[in-house]
Formats: C-alpha cells, sequence, structure tokens
C-alpha cells in the first residue's frame, strides 16, 4: 500500500532551549537515526524516517543526553544509547496505533493509516531490533539489563491498558501501574542508563533513575488531562480520543468517585460503551467535580518529586535543564 504523504519537519530543526546546552550532542543523534535507519527494503526506510521525523520532542533521548552530561561524561557512547532509546520509543508508537486504530499523530496521519497495519507493526520490530543491534555497541551489561527490563515492562504496560480498556471499575492505584509501565518506564530507562553510562554513584544513578519515573508520571497525567480540555490543533490529536477509545484514565476515575450517583452511572456507561455521544456531559462532569484540577495537582506533586532528585547532582547547565523540562511537563499544551 502506497501513500501521498508530505514532508515532515526534521526533528533536528525543532526550536527548543531544552536542547540548546546539548545541541551538538541532539545534532549528532539525529544524524545517527538517519544512518541507523538504512535498510535493503525501501518501505522500512520510508516508513521509519516518516514516524522519527514528525516533530515529537524526543524527551527521552534528550534525558539519556542530560544525565551523562550532567554527571560529566566526557565519552561518545551517550549518542548511540540516546538514539537506540528513541528508536524504541517509535517503536512503541507504530504498534500502540496500530492497536488504538489512530488515525491522527502530532497533526498529521499516523503511519497505519498512510501504508496500513501490517507494514507498520513490521516497521515496528525492525525499529526495536536496531535498538537493541545499537545496546551491543553501546557495549554496557548493566544498560542492557536496564533497557530490555525496560521493555518487558513497557509490553506489559500497554497489554494492561488494552484490558482496562471499557472497565470502569479501575482503580486509581491500577490506574497508576499501568502508567507507569506504558510511559514513564521509557523516560526511567533513559535517565537511568545515561547514569550508568557516566558512572554515577550509587545515590546519583538512584536519583536519575526516580527523577525519569517522576518526569515520566506527570507526562502522562498531563496526557490524560488535556485529552479532556486542550486544543486539538494543537494536540495533534482530537480532544476526546480517549473516552471515545474507553478508557478509564484519572479524570474519569476521580470524577466517578467525587460525582453523584447519576454522574457516576453515566461515566461508567460511556466507558463501557465508548464512542463520543456523550462527550459534552463528560466534560461537565469532569469539570464540576474537580477531576481535571486533582488529576494536574497529582502531576505537580510528581515535578516536585522529580525536582528534588535533582538535588543529588553537581550544579550545571545541564542539571538546569533536567529542572526546566520537569516544570514544562505540567505547563505544556500539547
Amino acid at each position: 500500500m502506497t501513500a501521498n504523504v508530505s514532508s515532515a519537519q526534521p526533528a533536528s530543526s525543532l526550536p527548543s532551549p531544552l536542547h540548546a546546552v546539548v545541541a551538538d550532542d541532539f545534532d549528532a543523534v539525529n544524524r545517527t537515526i538517519v544512518a541507523q535507519l538504512n535498510s535493503k527494503v525501501p518501505l522500512v526506510e520510508t516508513i521509519g524516517q516518516y514516524i522519527t521525523e514528525s516533530g515529537g520532542k524526543r524527551l527521552r533521548p534528550l534525558l539519556a543526553l542530560l544525565a551523562a552530561r550532567a554527571l560529566n561524561y566526557t565519552g561518545d557512547k551517550h549518542v548511540p544509547l540516546a538514539t537506540l532509546i528513541e528508536f524504541m520509543h517509535t517503536s512503541t508508537l507504530l504498534h500502540d496505533d496500530v492497536v488504538d486504530e489512530s488515525h491522527m499523530r502530532r497533526g498529521k496521519k499516523t503511519a497505519n493509516d498512510a501504508w496500513g497495519n501490517a507494514p507498520s507493526v513490521l516497521v515496528g520490530d525492525f525499529l526495536y531490533a536496531r535498538s537493541f543491534q545499537m545496546m551491543v555497541d553501546v557495549g554496557s551489561m548493566r544498560i542492557m539489563a536496564i533497557l530490555s527490563g525496560a521493555t518487558c515492562v513497557i509490553a506489559e504496560g500497554e497489554v494492561q491498558q488494552l484490558t482496562n480498556i471499557g472497565n470502569p471499575s479501575v482503580s486509581e492505584d491500577d490506574y497508576f501501574e499501568t502508567i507507569l509501565g506504558k510511559t514513564a518506564m521509557l523516560f526511567e530507562a533513559a535517565s537511568h542508563s545515561g547514569a550508568v553510562l557516566a558512572e554515577a554513584t550509587p545515590e546519583q544513578e538512584q536519583a536519575l533513575r526516580y527523577y525519569g519515573r517522576y518526569l515520566g508520571l506527570a507526562f502522562q497525567l498531563i496526557d490524560d488531562l488535556l485529552d479532556y480540555q486542550g486544543d486539538a490543533k494543537a494536540m495533534g490529536k482530537n480532544v476526546g480520543d480517549d473516552l471515545a477509545e474507553g478508557k478509564p484514565t484519572l479524570p474519569l476515575i476521580r470524577a466517578m468517585e467525587q460525582g453523584t450517583p447519576e454522574q457516576a452511572k453515566l461515566i461508567r456507561q460511556v466507558i463501557r460503551d465508548g464512542g463520543l455521544e456523550q462527550l459534552d456531559a463528560v466534560l461537565d462532569i469532569v469539570h464540576a467535580t474537580g477531576a481535571l484540577d486533582y488529576t494536574r495537582a497529582r502531576a505537580e506533586a510528581m515535578v516536585d518529586k522529580a525536582l528534588l532528585q535533582l538535588e543529588q547532582l553537581p550544579e550545571s547547565p545541564y542539571r538546569d535543564s533536567m529542572a526546566q523540562l520537569a516544570r514544562l511537563a505540567v505547563d505544556r499544551q500539547t
């Protein structure tokens, strides 16, 4: 299957002060991405380039670079490490969009919408395989253990999310366990592996591991909040997508807890049925019950925990960027 798609803005052109302190490293990562997408099968390169050049923030590879540099790493293995982490993330995006039957990501057609499900899944597999090849090149058994372990947890988180769809009885604890696996784990693995690469002290390694975890949790909480109050054009996806899929995210879980029996009953039914027929009614409930404010407060608490971890690092522009990244996690609109 072929697709008529427009050329994407190269990720290297993304204007972000967060990337400024590692600008040269980030340029090297972008060049490595292009080089490692090389394949004798043209469709692999086409889909790989389409998804990797789709304008994402590339926060996970950025975390690996910042973590290593914050601990005065002076080698060159942080570039392939950051690249393979981006490949792992990109692979999950390809697979997720097939599972979710998504049609738009970051304001563009998803790869599965453009080329079909089978090519998207198989190119995702290629990117996973290439990331493990690059792990070998990094040459650290500890980093390989961290990233391979993260891969299993991420897969479990995705399966758990799938089983949660249509289930209004998912608890807040269940929700946090799911987003820890499906989202926060790769953030955690990125900052943790950067620390290991830089031969961090045990205290610094632990701090950077948890910094990534709390940042990833905050990031997903805001993602789930924006599904009920974001701007569709800015987000690059439709407001209400999670509701349409019957995903019991924290705004809905909290609204059911705080709402009247009638409000809780309506939300439970919408989660079971999916669809957007009751979107306006659900929006009224999540606002009236303070569920969105509660979700934001939980995200801000995660950011506070992330910032606390950075006290284990020496002062540097890299640490400052990590602190800024944590704050932006809850201030963003996309």
